[in-house]
């Protein structure tokens, strides 16, 4: 069975300080805490996401901010399968372009698999691979954490999002009596699996190799209601277009950030790195904004990265890790600390620790 990603986008290549990921898991985020009369334009803010920002197609968002966002929204509603809900409240429309090119594509199986070669245009969080089993035919869908150490509880959400959301567009697509041939999760089983049954209506597992979905061969032919090869191929043309455009994109801020994260503990000025990039600071700071992002949010997110994982060393103190991470002194640090997390350096080097027992 080939379950590889797409060559084109590999996990792990992208940093978690990028903006790079469209908000779509976001939006439906907040309209489903809206119905529940959780208000989460206050946290989104704090992240930089006003509601002015979140209506802009252009909009892209951080892996770390987004999982901010879906950490807290899981502490105020208290529900801890959220991600059933805000996938099965999605739209085909809601993937934009992509959107379109599946309700074109030819059977189910091309559409999905077709979604899985444009997966980073869909704002996906988890990453998408799909191929044949082996053992019996079915056609397998599988998603994977971009980082193995996230969060678990943000962790389950975006593995119970993704799945959630295939189904509930499947339905949209071929019909509302599609259900895959089972679902698996890798997570430990949950206080309550009936909502699972409810949502997939076939077999659940837990505690499996992987998070997947298994779709008998017959559903996996079934043709697409709104099929038009012409739409799909020129559809696809644009597609293909964007994805040039954002590789370019990220490449640029996978660059800055390794330039920021070698010089640490001097952090490069503004001009220095448009001279770098043989540009002027004004066309700089265009391509950044394109991608959503500042110099300055840019270096922050280095810098955050840098701590926490300097943090992990116990042969480290506070004074150590703020030269390194180019901060004054440690006054300094507690203060970035407290601001992304709330808490100071060293309850966070505790907490870390004892994550990772």
């Amino acid at each position: 069975m080939s379950l590889a990603p797409d060559p084109a986008s590999p996990p792990g290549t992208s940093r978690s300080t990028s903006a790079t990921i469209q908000p779509n898991i976001l939006r439906h985020l907040l309209a489903v805490a809206d119905a529940r009369g959780i208000d989460l334009r206050p946290l989104l803010k704090q992240v930089g996401l006003d509601e002015t920002v979140m209506r802009s197609a252009a909009l892209r968002v951080s892996y770390r901010q987004g999982s901010a966002v879906i950490r807290r929204a899981l502490e105020l509603t208290q529900d801890e399968h959220l991600g059933l809900k805000v996938g099965a409240a999605q739209h085909l429309t809601a993937w934009g372009l992509l959107g379109f090119a599946l309700m074109a594509d030819d059977t189910l199986r091309h559409a999905i698999e077709t979604g899985v070669k444009y997966q980073n245009l869909s704002g996906a969080m988890v990453v998408w691979s799909a191929g044949t089993s082996e053992e019996d035919d079915a056609f397998v869908l599988r998603a994977d954490l971009p980082d193995p150490a996230i969060d678990p509880a943000v962790a389950v959400f975006l593995i119970e999002e993704g799945l959630a959301s295939v189904v509930t567009l499947s339905r949209l697509s071929v019909g509302p009596a599609f259900a895959p041939k089972a679902v698996e999760f890798a997570c430990p089983p949950p206080h309550r699996s009936d909502l699972h049954g409810a949502l997939f209506d076939c077999p659940v597992r837990f505690g499996a190799p992987a998070n997947r979905m298994i779709v008998d061969p017959a559903w996996a032919r079934a043709p697409m209601p709104g099929r038009d090869p012409v739409t799909y191929a020129s559809t696809l043309e644009m597609l293909d277009a964007q994805m040039a455009a954002r590789r370019g994109l990220q490449d640029l801020l996978e660059v800055l950030e390794i330039s920021v994260a070698q010089s640490l503990p001097v952090i490069p000025s503004f001009a220095e790195q448009a001279r770098r990039h043989a540009t002027s600071e004004r066309t700089l700071r265009r391509r950044l904004a394109d991608c959503g992002t500042t110099y300055e949010a840019l270096v922050e997110g280095v810098r955050r990265e840098r701590v926490e994982q300097l943090l992990l060393r116990p042969e480290l103190t506070l004074r150590d890790i703020a030269r390194r991470a180019g901060f004054s002194d440690e006054r300094a640090l507690r203060r970035a600390v407290h601001r992304w997390h709330g808490i100071s350096p060293v309850h966070l080097r505790e907490q870390m620790r004892s994550d990772r027992l």
